[in-house]
């Protein structure tokens, strides 16, 4: 049912501009981590965080990329994960793959599809003691405020290269 893959076209140029973005996107998350809130460990910092990296800066005019879905599909991902972790949080198998359905789900309704927001989902059922504990706020802090800087860092980096144009669309 397969067709034939898809033809990439390397470029060193794109190359370096993503590598260069998702550099400066993930260490202005850390610095603001460690200087502003004063944390050294996770705070700002998630796994699935570093995916929405590289849609932003690696495929910046992917629908999946724009504004809205890297904000808004983190966000609600964030609440399906943190009321599943609320309600059936003893039950982590069930809870993990509830949170992860939900969450998609959520994403369709809304329009807001991100696939690393599924990740985010899980890490609000799966993740260490010190992110369950920040309950509900999990979605704003960390969550809203990293992609809310995340996307502020992606239109100001990728608007520097003639080459690209980001965001296509914002809401």
């Amino acid at each position: 049912r397969g067709k034939n893959p898809a033809t990439y076209d390397f470029s060193v140029v794109d190359t370096l501009w993503s590598f260069g973005g998702a550099f400066i996107g993930m260490l202005t998350l850390a610095l603001i981590n460690v200087e502003v809130w004063g944390r050294h460990e996770q705070g700002l910092l998630l796994g699935s965080f570093g995916a929405s990296a590289m849609l932003l800066f690696g495929a910046p005019h992917a629908p999946f990329a724009q504004p809205r879905n890297v904000i808004g599909g983190h966000m609600v991902s964030a609440l399906m994960g943190v009321l599943v972790q609320h309600f059936l949080g003893a039950d982590p198998w069930l809870a993990a793959s509830l949170a992860v359905a939900l969450a998609v789900a959520a994403m369709h309704v809304t329009a807001t599809l991100h696939p690393p927001g599924g990740a985010t989902a899980l890490i609000a059922v799966i993740g260490n003691t010190e992110l369950k504990s920040f309950g509900f706020s999990f979605v704003l802090y960390p969550v809203g405020v990293s992609m809310a800087i995340l996307v502020i860092v992606s239109v100001l980096y990728n608007n520097l290269c003639a080459r690209r144009r980001y965001p296509i669309y914002w809401w």
